[in-house]
């Protein structure tokens, strides 16, 4: 399975999701970026853990630089950050709903107006992140329990400290909803917006209240405390997305079920409690069938979308995916099979709220492997 990769812009949030990490090797980046490789101790999840660095420009590139070696299960951002609301405490958490990159903007005679941009975290990743939280197991060990808020996130080129700047008050004219302030989410989050069946969250850990007190709360040592809190929610929602699929609680069945389908038959998966992976292999593979195969996916694509359980940008950048599909099924050079696989991938990843077309697809990919 896919790692998740973890990123954070600094030492103290590295170290502080390092600590959750047993087996580590080193893997380096052809450019140069090291990343750390090995399995959260208390689960089952692979990691890949790097430092960006401080600021959205570092943080993107070296998010899709990881994105492109590791293709990952999801990418979280985790760290500290300052918070930009009186109710939210020193050592809470906040986990992004949406980052606003609030830098972008057009200076006139009139004075700055805002051009911000903004990326919502993935639906599915957030619903796992908000049952995560009702639970108490992943605060194990944390002594107070930190609360955790869900929110926008605010992210620019400077630390904020200060209530009464004119930054200060223009952050809270145009991004009043904005639960904490830092200088990383906006680039991962394009990064993932990039690449657009990844899951991305961005986890914070307050370390000050960007009010000017900063430097008191740094001797006070809440930025590791933040680091600490931020990691351990982090390392549990990375299981999480690293293990999540559906189960269903019915009678006892054998250990071994096989469905075959033949013709132009499908199944599902027949199954009570599923302990490990799901195995979906048509009975004869044959690559012959794959233009037939990918023609009655499109079909059911657009019924999917007409009845309006696809939107129309979904729609669009899961007929991308086909068109791609399509030419690398018509070229007969090696890299052929990859590309093909890639792409049902994406597309499958694209396409993950509807139930069947996820299901048809996983036969379709298995059916490339035949491919020579």
């Amino acid at each position: 399975m896919s790692p998740v990769v973890i990123l954070t812009a600094l030492d103290l949030e590295y170290q502080a999701i390092r600590e959750k990490l047993a087996g580590l090797r080193l893997r380096r980046h052809p450019q140069g970026t090291l990343f750390e490789v090995g399995r959260l101790a208390d689960g089952r999840c692979e990691v890949a853990l790097a430092q960006v660095g401080k600021g959205n420009h570092s943080a993107a590139v070296l998010a899709e630089r990881a994105i492109s070696e590791f293709r990952p299960a999801a990418l979280l951002f985790v760290g500290v950050a300052g918070a930009l609301q009186p109710h939210i405490a020193l050592g809470d958490i906040v986990v992004a709903t949406h980052v606003y990159a609030f830098h972008g903007g057009t200076s006139e005679d009139e004075g700055f107006r805002s051009r911000p941009r903004v990326w919502p975290t993935s639906h599915a990743a957030e619903q796992i992140a908000q049952h995560l939280h009702r639970g108490n197991s992943w605060a194990k060990g944390l002594d107070p329990r930190p609360n955790v808020h869900f929110g926008a996130i605010a992210a620019g080129e400077i630390v904020l400290n200060s209530r009464l700047s004119e930054h200060a008050r223009w952050i809270r004219d145009h991004y009043n909803d904005a639960r904490a302030i830092e200088m990383e989410g906006a680039g991962v989050a394009q990064a993932g917006h990039l690449n657009r069946a990844l899951p991305v969250v961005v986890i914070r850990g307050i370390s000050d209240r960007a009010d000017g007190t900063k430097e008191a709360t740094d001797r006070e040592q809440w930025q590791p405390r933040a680091a600490a809190n931020a990691a351990s929610f982090a390392a549990a929602l990375a299981e999480e997305l690293f293990t999540d699929e559906p189960t269903t609680r019915s009678s006892p069945m054998p250990e071994t079920v096989r469905n075959i389908a033949k013709g132009n038959a499908h199944v599902g998966v027949q199954a009570g409690i599923v302990h490990g992976g799901i195995r979906i292999t048509p009975a004869t593979p044959q690559p012959a069938d794959l233009p037939e195969a990918l023609a009655g996916f499109r079909t059911r694509l657009w019924q999917a979308w007409a009845d309006g359980r696809l939107d129309e940008a979904t729609y669009k950048a899961a007929e991308t995916e086909l068109v791609t599909a399509d030419q690398a099924l018509e070229t007969k050079t090696p890299e052929r099979r990859n590309t093909l696989t890639l792409a049902l991938k994406k597309l499958r990843g694209l396409v993950g709220d509807v139930a069947e077309l996820a299901a048809e697809l996983t036969v379709i990919i298995a059916l490339v492997q035949s491919l020579s």
